[in-house]
C-alpha cells in the first residue's frame, strides 16, 4: 500500500470524527502531543501529521491511533485502520524470495549495527522515515535494522528482492555484510536440494 493510499484512509477517518471525538482522542494522547501544540489541533487530518511527526503513526505502525479510536468507541474506523494494514500486507514476493529474504534480513540485523540509516538511505526510504525508525527503537540496533528492512519490505511489496539488498550493501561498502548475506543463502540453498 502506498502513503497516498494510507493518507486516503486517513482523511476518511478525519471526516468521520465529530468536535467531540476528536476533543477526546487530543485529550488521550496530550502526553505525546502536549497542551499547546493540541490547542492549535482544529481537524483528525492535524493530529494525525503530529502523531506521524512523533513517531506514533506510520503506514506500517498504526496500533497507537487504532488504540485510540477503540478508547472513544469508534471501533468502525479502527477497524478501518486495521483493514488497511492488513491490505497492505497483502502484497508480499513469492514464498522462495520471501524465505531468502528473511534471512537476509536476520543476516544484515545480526551485522549491521551502527550505519544503519546509510542503507536506508540507499534503499531509498527518506530522512523522515529514517527518523521514525530510529525513534521506535532508539536503544536496540538490531531492532532498528529489522524495523529498517521490514519498513523497505512493505514500501517495495511484491517487489522486493534479495538481491537489491545485497547491491545496496555493497553500493554502501558494507561488502562483508553482503558476502555474509550470499554465504548463508547459498549454504541454506544446499540444505534445501
Amino acid at each position: 500500500m502506498s502513503s497516498l493510499q494510507f493518507n486516503a484512509v486517513l482523511l476518511e477517518i478525519s471526516k468521520q470524527l465529530s468536535a467531540d471525538q476528536l476533543d477526546s482522542l487530543k485529550f488521550l494522547c496530550r502526553t505525546i502531543i502536549g497542551k499547546r501544540e493540541a490547542e492549535k489541533i482544529s481537524s483528525g487530518i492535524k493530529l494525525f501529521e503530529v502523531l506521524t511527526e512523533r513517531g506514533q503513526l506510520t503506514v506500517d505502525n498504526t496500533k497507537y491511533l487504532s488504540d485510540l479510536l477503540k478508547e472513544i468507541r469508534r471501533q468502525d474506523l479502527s477497524e478501518k485502520l486495521d483493514n488497511f494494514e492488513c491490505e497492505s500486507l497483502d502484497a508480499q514476493p513469492e514464498e522462495a524470495e520471501r524465505a531468502k529474504l528473511d534471512i537476509a534480513t536476520g543476516v544484515i540485523a545480526e551485522n549491521l549495527g551502527r550505519p544503519w540509516r546509510k542503507l536506508g538511505r540507499k534503499l531509498g526510504l527518506n530522512d523522515v522515515k529514517l527518523e521514525s525508525i530510529s525513534k521506535r527503537h532508539p536503544t536496540d540496533l538490531e531492532e532498528t535494522v529489522l524495523e529498517l528492512l521490514k519498513v523497505w519490505r512493505k514500501s517495495r511489496g511484491a517487489e522486493a528482492q534479495t538481491k537489491e539488498l545485497i547491491e545496496a550493501l555493497r553500493g554502501c561498502q558494507f561488502n562483508l555484510t553482503a558476502d555474509k548475506v550470499v554465504d548463508r543463502l547459498e549454504k541454506t540453498q544446499l540444505l534445501q536440494r
